[in-house]
């Protein structure tokens, strides 16, 4: 506030126009599981602890390498396997209570919040993560615990609060069939589930084990995980998984039939019922394919696309954080201003990345009546369409026979 009384000159530095916005973190992969501590130093032991892992070596450091029965050291294998990504592992076997993996139990996956510490365990200790590290995972994996329907509910219970995907594997055994059928009432799978934030992958992978010597069955998701991480840093989270080559795989469980141009092969009858698969052609290797979560076919909304709804996670997500600096201004035209600006200059350097076709931020006075200002609350609109992938092209062919009338002509 000025002095009340100044004989000379004073400058008062007023900040105002557009601010810079950050664009989230996307190749962040969230892993859940057990993984064999007893044979980790001392030191770097962690139970029910978000662990941020960067590279090979803090893998093997924190959670050790493959073990019967683990599914941390392979899921990290699995995700460094496709060249990229950045993970936060919470470890719930505990020796101490667990003689096995097989003593844990879906609660300890779930977890909950202890009531005398407040400290969160299982999937909920990811809540935990902003504040640790700075962001969220935006996947999130809990190998072979996935094949339970609990789990795949709980798990789309945090994605909704951290705007993150969540990716599911079919039981090891399924068939095609069994995987198509279980998206209906009568399933008898984990695939019952028609939420945008959910992948439902299909069939389990084959991975040769260098320390076995022998070709051995792996989920599926831990690859898909990666390759998304993968393709985020490479082209950027607007850009779809699909048709992306799987590294580190010899095999799937399943072989399924795979033709572009075929709708009743299986790899499109899977994917009709938005199920992710692997396609395997000749000279093709093992590809991801699709483009579509657990929303569809119930949903034929935009947002079913995996890109999609991911690109929309990214535009709130980076906005919101990006606000604090104008939370709590005197509301003005000059911070309307600001904000709308703000936000429009992220949609255009958005718009120049390739990861929005089009989208504004306005300031619609007709939905901020003199009420809710007085109440210190400003509504904004944001519009905005991120690019659909091309998963459908189709040609027209017409034999004309018109052309025939080019014959002999000089």
């Amino acid at each position: 506030m000025p002095a009340s009384f100044l004989h000379g000159v004073e400058t008062i530095e007023i900040t105002k126009g557009a601010r810079t916005i950050q664009t989230v973190k996307t190749a962040i992969i969230g892993i859940i599981g057990t993984a064999p501590i007893e044979d980790v130093e001392p030191e770097y032991q962690t139970i029910n602890e978000p662990v941020l892992i960067l590279n090979e070596t803090d893998a093997i450091k924190y959670f050790g390498k493959s073990k019967s029965g683990y599914t941390i050291p392979d899921a990290l294998d699995a995700i460094f396997d496709q060249g990229a990504g950045i993970a936060i592992v919470i470890n719930v076997f505990n020796p101490t209570v667990h003689e096995s993996t097989e003593d844990v139990q879906l609660s300890d996956i779930i977890g909950s919040i202890d009531t005398v510490t407040g400290k969160r365990t299982g999937l909920k200790a990811f809540e935990d993560c902003y504040s640790l590290f700075g962001y969220y995972p935006k996947t999130i994996i809990a190998p072979t615990y996935c094949e339970n329907a609990s789990i795949v509910s709980e798990m789309n219970v945090i994605c909704n609060k951290i705007r993150a995907i969540g990716i599911v594997d079919a039981p090891v055994g399924t068939t095609v069939q069994e995987a198509i059928a279980g998206r209906g009432t009568q399933g008898t799978i984990n695939f019952n589930t028609s939420s945008e934030r959910i992948i439902l992958c299909y069939p389990h992978v084959k991975v040769y084990d260098t320390e076995t010597e022998t070709i051995k069955l792996q989920p599926y998701s831990q690859r898909l995980a990666g390759v998304i991480a993968a393709k985020d840093i490479e082209k950027g989270y607007h850009w779809s998984p699909s048709n992306t080559e799987i590294q580190g795989i010899v095999g799937v469980e399943k072989q399924l039939t795979s033709m572009i141009n075929d709708p009743t092969s299986e790899v499109n009858t899977l994917n009709e019922a938005g199920i992710v698969t692997v396609f395997n052609s000749f000279g093709t290797g093992f590809r991801t394919w699709g483009n579509r979560s657990a929303a569809f076919p119930s949903s034929t909304f935009p947002t079913n696309f995996i890109n999609v709804r991911r690109t929309a996670d990214i535009l709130h997500e980076s906005v919101e954080y990006s606000m604090l600096q104008f939370i709590d201004y005197p509301i003005d035209n000059g911070l309307i201003d600001s904000i709308c600006e703000t936000v429009n200059q992220f949609i255009r350097t958005l718009i120049g990345r390739g990861a929005l076709i089009d989208g504004k931020c306005t300031f619609n006075q007709d939905k901020n009546p003199t009420t809710e200002l007085a109440n210190g609350h400003l509504l904004f609109d944001i519009e905005f369409m991120p690019p659909t992938p091309a998963e459908r092209i189709t040609f027209e062919s017409f034999i004309d026979i018109e052309l025939l009338k080019s014959l002999g002509a000089s």
